[in-house]
């Protein structure tokens, strides 16, 4: 009856000693009331013992179907079982109704030498059953409901993780495409400039890495750091395209803190180096500001005669990244001369916390 703490909350929801405990009192005085009055006719000696009676009665009916309740759901555990442990337990506070009723008042007759015999059905048992099927509507109700909420929580636990894990492989997806473009610079590198060249890039390629490697675990980053990422990568490509790459950053001090999906400007800058001309007859410009409560990127559109293979990695990788963390979009606009992408600047409370939107 008086199992562990544990235990009482674990197979019924929440840890019922006091309930049980004032439960019985007043459903007694309720009883006693209902079918004897004893307080209203006879002596006060006389009335604490027929409402002992009840008093009796109670406790055993509430003992038994509480422990029947426990063992009907260490057997039906599953949630949708409730309607088949509902029936049965239903079936089993009329049995416990009816048996303690006869067997207490066999009990009652032998103490006290009073012929106590059991009343009509439609006159005590049938009240006294909806009573106790109420009382334990109490129990079943509270258990559905922390069975609800576990439910729930565990239901936005698996997506939280199906996302942070659909997260992890964008990021990974995003770093492998950065080495492999870097790769190809350092090979174009190789080709048309000296050793010492080729080693200076990689020396800030080194440094580039590290900021990947830091931020490998975040899912936002400052706009303040993403800067510093995108500059070092800016620099990288101008030892490869000399003065026919500019970019001309307007970035407003109090936007730095704001967040920023990782990689994403470098990403875009990427995109613009990728599918335009960079070249003396044509150079290369790249305008990065904030409007808008957003990162915008704009380039004048310098298609190349022959397209190199994409990977199609870049903008769905922002895109999704930004749809899982945040909700939000990105916006890209093309008129034919100019290519304009616009990412939200977010804050810390702009992260989706699915948790916090369950519905019960």
């Amino acid at each position: 009856m008086f199992a562990k703490k544990e235990k009482r909350i674990k197979y019924l929801g929440f840890n019922d000693f006091w309930f049980m405990v004032i439960g019985i009192i007043i459903l007694s005085f309720v009883t006693d009331y209902l079918f004897s009055k004893s307080f209203f006719r006879l002596p006060i000696i006389e009335a604490i013992i027929s409402w002992s009676v009840s008093l009796f009665f109670t406790i055993c009916n509430w003992v038994i179907i509480r422990k029947v309740i426990i063992l009907l759901r260490k057997k039906y555990t599953k949630f949708e079982d409730i309607g088949k442990r509902l029936v049965l337990l239903f079936l089993a506070i009329v049995g416990t109704v009816i048996l303690v009723d006869f067997i207490g008042n066999k009990i009652l007759t032998l103490i006290f030498k009073k012929n106590y015999n059991a009343q009509s059905f439609s006159k005590v048992l049938l009240p006294v059953i909806i009573i106790s099927t109420m009382t334990m509507a109490i129990y079943e109700a509270i258990y559905y409901y922390v069975r609800l909420k576990k439910s729930i929580r565990e239901e936005e636990q698996a997506k939280q993780a199906m996302v942070q894990a659909e997260l992890d492989t964008l990021k990974n997806q995003a770093q492998p495409h950065f080495l492999f473009n870097t790769l190809n610079t350092l090979r174009d590198i190789i080709d048309q400039n000296s050793k010492e060249d080729a080693k200076e890039f990689v020396d800030k390629l080194s440094n580039v890495y590290r900021f990947i490697l830091e931020s490998g675990n975040a899912n936002l980053t400052t706009l303040r750091q993403e800067l510093k990422f995108a500059q070092s990568y800016i620099h990288i490509q101008s030892e490869r395209f000399g003065k026919n790459l500019k970019a001309n950053w307007d970035i407003p001090e109090r936007a730095l803190d704001r967040m920023i999906v990782p990689m994403s400007l470098q990403l875009l800058l990427e995109n613009a180096i990728k599918h335009n001309v960079v070249s003396k007859a044509k150079p290369l410009a790249i305008h990065i500001e904030v409007a808008n409560d957003c990162l915008v990127v704009t380039n004048k559109i310098q298609p190349k005669s022959t397209q190199i293979p994409s990977t199609k990695v870049g903008l769905k990788n922002i895109e999704k990244r930004y749809r899982l963390i945040s909700g939000k979009s990105i916006l890209i606009e093309n008129d034919k001369n100019k290519f304009r992408i616009s990412i939200p600047l977010l804050k810390p409370s702009d992260q989706k916390k699915h948790h916090e939107h369950t519905h019960n």
